[in-house]
């Protein structure tokens, strides 16, 4: 296997990793124990599913990870086709490891105080949950920044199809603007969220793209080949 088309589906892996952790961090268990407009609901929940609450953190903690090696990763991938935009990559790629662990601190807190509660547990639960949606929302012009030269650089490099560099540059700008929206327009929540579609449908293609395809078949020109151990001779 070509070096190139090694270091694609790794990359491809970590990026499915974090998509995972994502989803079920996101949409399966803060889902359940979060409730909006009722701190009470949200330590009942917390103190009833203590278990589910950790996994949440673990996700968390899983998400940092998986994005770091992601960041790494792409970095690697692109470095001959634009040192600059890959390394825009690896650090806004970073960027939002970092807000991971920032926000599995607070979640990690949250669960800490509903079993063993300070002062109002029910508010201090709710504000530590509020928090570390706070940051992700804010976080999403991170996420914008790095998409934006993760397509540059599939359109600079041919490697993979044009469609799909210009679907992670719009995606990419969709996701900066939705992060304004959210704080400056309120009401305006559906059409900041749909902002994000076109960046989710090209994450998901250049998770897909990595993991089957890798990189074209003209990239591999030249490229290394994994080193092989010699066959001994036969004496």
């Amino acid at each position: 296997m070509h070096t190139l088309t090694r270091t694609a589906r790794l990359t491809g892996l970590f990026y499915l990793g974090n998509a995972i952790t994502g989803v079920l961090g996101f949409l399966v268990v803060r889902q359940q124990l979060f409730a909006a407009g009722d701190p009470d609901a949200t330590l009942a929940n917390l103190v009833a599913h203590e278990s589910l609450a950790r996994a949440g953190v673990a996700l968390e903690l899983g998400m940092v990870v998986t994005q770091t090696l992601a960041a790494v990763w792409f970095h690697r991938l692109f470095r001959t086709v634009d040192s600059s935009a890959s390394r825009g990559i690896a650090a806004f790629g970073l960027v939002n490891a970092v807000v991971g662990i920032v926000s599995a601190a607070l979640l990690a807190t949250a669960v800490q105080v509903a079993v063993d509660p300070v002062g109002d547990a029910a508010a201090n639960v709710q504000v530590l949950y509020l928090v570390s949606d706070g940051l992700w929302g804010a976080c999403a012009l991170f996420f914008g920044l790095w998409l934006i030269p993760m397509g540059w650089c599939v359109l600079r490099s041919g490697w993979m199809p044009r469609a799909l560099g210009r679907l992670l540059v719009a995606g990419g700008v969709g996701y900066m603007v939705s992060a304004f929206l959210r704080y400056l327009m309120p009401d305006a929540q559906v059409v900041a969220e749909a902002l994000a579609y076109p960046a989710s449908l090209g994450e998901f293609w250049m998770v897909g793209y990595l993991l089957i395809l890798g990189v074209r078949k003209h990239a591999l020109t030249g490229a290394p080949t994994t080193a092989r151990i010699p066959e001994p001779v036969a004496g």
